[in-house]
C-alpha cells in the first residue's frame, strides 16, 4: 500500500494510462522528499534476467531501498523500470510479500484499471483481508519513515549523554515501525542506519506476562543468543534486553523473554503489530546490528514516538540533573552520611535492600575513600519521561590515587525541582 486504499478510484474511463499517471501523482505525493533519499540508498540497476546466483537484496536495508527505488520510479512516471525492477526484487526475495504485491500491482496495470493498490479479484480479497491490509500498513509504516526522517545532527531526548565507551546506541519508534542505529563518536552521536521493525500485537506499553505488547523505556542488550541454539522462528538470532528494568520492576510489571530477533526463513518481515512483545527484524538488518553492537553496554530507548532534538538543547535541559549528580558526588567525598542519604527516595531499593538496609554500604564505601576526593568517569546518563520523569545513570566511581573502582548504575526520579536515587547498583 502506498497511500490510503480511497487515494486511487475507479472511473468509467480509468484507462491504463490514466491509471499509471493517478499512481505516479499519488505516490510522489506520498514520497515527497524522501525521493532524493530512497534513490540515494537504492541498490544498482539489475542487469537482465538471468539465472540467480546470488540474492543481492540479502544485505541490511538493501531490499527495503529496492523496494523504495520501485515506488520512486513510479512516482516519475517510469512505469517499465519500475516493473523490470519489481520482478527483480521479486525473484531475489520471493519471501519479501510487499515486493510481490507491488509486483503483482504493476502487472495488474498493463491490463485493467485499477481501483487501489493491492487490487486483488473481490473474492480474493474477502480471504485474505487480514493479510492484504497488514501488507499495506507494512507498505505505509515504511515510505512514511523515509518521508519523516529526523534532521541532520538532530539525536533522541532520551540520549543526554553517553560515554565513549558505549559505541553504539538504538532508538525504536514504534509509531513509524523503525529502528535507529547510532554510532557514538567523538562529535556525538551518528545515525548510520534505520531499519523496519514490528512490534507487539496488542501494541506498546508492556505490563504483565502475556499481553503481546512490546515494552517501553531504556533498557540494555544483555547478551547475544547464537543462532545455532536457537528455533528457526527467531531467525539469524536474538540480542535479549534487560525488561522488566529498574523502574518497570518498581512499577510492578512482569513478563520477561523481550528480544531483538529476526525472523523465520519463509519470512521476510512481519507486519507491523506482529509479535508477543519483541522488536523483530529482518535477517540482514538483524545481522548487521549483531555483528555491530557490544553486549551489556548498547543502551536501547523504545519509545512510542521519538522527539529529536539537538545534542545542546538537550544538554541544556539536563543541566539541573548534572547539577544533582556532581551535589551526591561531593556529599559523599565530604564524608557526611546524613548528607549523602538525603538525596535518596524514602522506597529507595537495591536488589532487594531497603535504605536502611543498604546505609552500611554506603558507609563502607565512604569509609574506604579516606577522605580523598571522588572522581565520576565514563559518565553516561539517558531520560525517559512519561508519568514521571527519570534519569538512568552509569559511571566508573573511583578515588583520587586510587586505580580501580566500582561500575556503578543510578536510577534517578525528579520530585517536584530535586532529583532523588530510587535505586543504585554495582555493575
Amino acid at each position: 500500500m502506498l497511500c490510503s486504499p480511497q487515494t486511487l478510484r475507479h472511473s468509467p474511463d480509468f484507462s491504463l494510462q490514466a491509471t499509471l499517471r493517478t499512481v505516479a501523482v499519488v505516490l510522489a505525493f506520498c514520497l515527497g522528499s524522501s525521493l532524493a533519499f530512497a534513490a540515494k540508498r537504492a541498490a544498482k540497476p539489475s542487469p537482465a534476467p538471468a539465472p540467480v546466483t546470488q540474492q543481492p537484496s540479502d544485505s541490511d536495508g538493501v531490499a527495503e531501498a529496492r523496494l523504495i527505488e520501485v515506488y520512486t520510479l513510479i512516482g516519475k512516471g517510469q512505469n517499465r523500470e519500475a516493473l523490470a525492477k519489481a520482478e527483480h526484487l521479486a525473484q531475489d526475495l520471493p519471501h519479501f510479500q510487499l515486493a510481490q504485491l507491488v509486483y503483482g500491482d504493476l502487472l495488474a496495470a498493463r491490463t485493467r484499471p485499477l481501483a487501489m493498490v493491492g487490487d486483488v479479484p473481490e473474492a480474493m480479497a474477502r480471504e485474505a483481508s487480514g493479510t492484504l491490509g497488514e501488507l499495506r500498513e507494512e507498505s505505509l509504516r515504511r515510505v512514511r519513515a523515509l518521508k519523516e526522517r529526523p534532521t541532520a545532527g538532530m539525536v533522541p531526548t532520551q540520549f543526554l549523554q553517553l560515554s565513549q565507551r558505549t559505541k553504539h546506541a538504538i532508538a525504536v519508534d514504534a509509531s513509524r515501525s523503525r529502528l535507529y542505529l547510532f554510532e557514538n563518536t567523538a562529535s556525538g552521536l551518528n545515525l548510520v542506519a534505520d531499519y523496519y521493525i514490528s512490534v507487539g500485537k496488542a501494541g506498546t506499553s508492556k505490563t504483565a506476562e502475556g499481553d503481546q505488547r512490546t515494552p517501553l523505556g531504556i533498557y540494555y542488550i544483555t547478551s547475544n543468543l547464537d543462532r545455532k541454539s536457537l528455533k528457526e522462528f527467531y531467525g539469524s538470532g536474538a540480542l535479549p534486553i534487560n525488561y522488566p528494568n529498574i523502574l518497570d520492576t518498581k512499577r510492578g510489571k512482569t513478563g520477561g523473554g523481550i528480544w531483538l530477533h529476526g525472523t523465520p526463513p519463509n519470512q521476510f518481515s512481519r507486519p507491523p503489530l506482529a509479535t508477543d512483545g519483541c522488536v523483530v527484524l529482518a535477517n540482514p538488518d538483524l545481522d548487521h546490528i549483531i555483528r555491530t553492537v557490544e553486549v551489556r553496554s548498547t543502551p536501547v530507548v523504545i519509545s512510542p514516538q521519538l522527539q529529536w532534538a539537538s545534542p545542546n538543547s538537550s544538554r541544556g535541559e539536563a543541566k539541573p540533573f548534572e547539577d544533582a549528580l556532581l551535589a551526591w558526588r561531593n556529599a559523599k567525598t565530604s564524608g557526611d552520611i546524613n548528607q549523602v542519604l538525603s538525596f535518596y527516595t524514602s522506597d529507595f531499593s537495591s536488589n532487594g535492600k531497603s535504605l536502611a538496609q543498604w546505609t552500611p554500604t554506603l558507609r563502607s564505601e565512604m569509609d574506604k575513600m579516606q577522605g580523598r576526593t571522588i572522581q565520576l568517569k565514563d559518565v553516561s546518563y539517558l531520560r525517559w519521561t512519561d508519568s514521571a520523569d527519570t534519569m538512568v545513570a552509569t559511571f566508573g566511581e573511583v578515588a583520587d590515587g586510587v586505580r580501580v573502582g566500582w561500575t556503578k548504575r543510578q536510577y534517578w526520579i525528579r520530585q517536584g525541582n530535586h532529583w532523588k536515587i530510587f535505586f543504585e547498583g554495582v555493575l
